[in-house]
């Protein structure tokens, strides 16, 4: 028999995995301009995933790019598409992105969009993990320091509309630039992971609302 504890894991995975499903459906309503339509769909009579009309199963592993040297990226995904993988998956840390309050990085180490260029000239695609809460390992899990300072009541990885406010400020800004990176658009992000083991369908329902509008 499972435990309660194994239970509470499977709900949560489902979840999370509901929520990835959720963001790929949300990237095939951008419209296409391309003579043959690229897709990455949900079949759910067969329980697959159809790429291009056709099944297809990803086979990735996660490379956190902001932990890599920019040197050494080409070398990391030429190495994962030789040990077999054919898709990569990666966090978009908050707090490195912004680490103070409205002042923004993507130069050097945390250049995610040459991440992206670069993971797609090798073949891969790319699964975007971009929050609010990643976990991995982060101080605060990858929240800025910041969000508590400028509002102590401010209740986390909720609907909390003041810290909502904010998720949306973030991820207006870095997932219009990785829109055009789509699959359905010619690139190789077939999803966004929305959240990491939460049921914050709240933060799925923005990250809808920002692909659709751009």
């Amino acid at each position: 028999m499972f435990g309660w504890k194994t239970l509470q894991l499977f709900k949560m995975w489902t979840y999370e995995c509901f929520l990835i499903l959720m963001i790929v459906l949300a990237t095939e309503l951008v419209a296409v301009t391309n003579e043959e339509q690229r897709s990455f769909i949900i079949d759910y009579d067969g329980n697959q995933f159809l790429k291009d009309g056709e099944p297809f199963r990803y086979i990735s592993g996660s490379i956190h790019y902001f932990r890599v040297p920019r040197i050494y990226w080409q070398d990391r995904l030429d190495k994962m598409k030789a040990a077999g993988l054919n898709a990569i998956q990666t966090y978009l840390p908050w707090n490195e992105h912004e680490p103070e309050s409205g002042q923004y990085n993507f130069e050097d180490n945390l250049d995610v969009v040459e991440f992206v260029k670069l993971a797609n000239q090798t073949g891969l695609l790319v699964i975007i993990r971009p929050g609010p809460f990643i976990d991995a390992e982060r101080d605060f899990g990858g929240f800025p320091y910041w969000l508590l300072h400028d509002n102590p009541d401010m209740v986390l990885r909720s609907g909390d509309k003041s810290y909502l406010q904010y998720v949306y400020r973030w991820w207006n800004k870095v997932i219009p630039t990785l829109v055009p990176f789509l699959y359905s658009k010619g690139g190789p992000i077939i999803a966004f992971q929305v959240e990491e083991k939460s049921r914050m369908s709240t933060a799925a329902t923005l990250a809808i609302r920002i692909i659709r509008n751009f």
